[in-house]
């Protein structure tokens, strides 16, 4: 069995709503975390593999709130995206 692969990204607040959005669109990863600079998690998204991308949007609404007004409450983030 293939095991997840993990790629990071850090980055600023200002930057984590937009760079969730385009990885949300891509489709290829399988969970987000949002990790602050201790390393801690502060947000984990479940992503399903079966949602159309132009649903995601409608359902993922509430997640993107919340991402934004995580953004605005920190200034380094890490994205990690757990790939498929």
């Amino acid at each position: 069995m293939k095991t997840p692969s993990n790629e990071e990204f850090k980055i600023s607040g200002d930057e984590l709503l937009a760079k969730v959005k385009d990885l949300i669109k891509k489709g290829k990863a399988r969970k987000i975390l949002i990790n602050n600079n201790k390393g801690e998690t502060l947000l984990e998204i479940p992503l399903n593999a079966g949602v159309a991308i132009g649903t995601a949007s409608i359902i993922l609404a509430p997640v993107l709130a919340a991402v934004g007004a995580l953004a605005a409450l920190v200034t380094k983030v890490t994205v990690v995206v757990v790939k498929k």
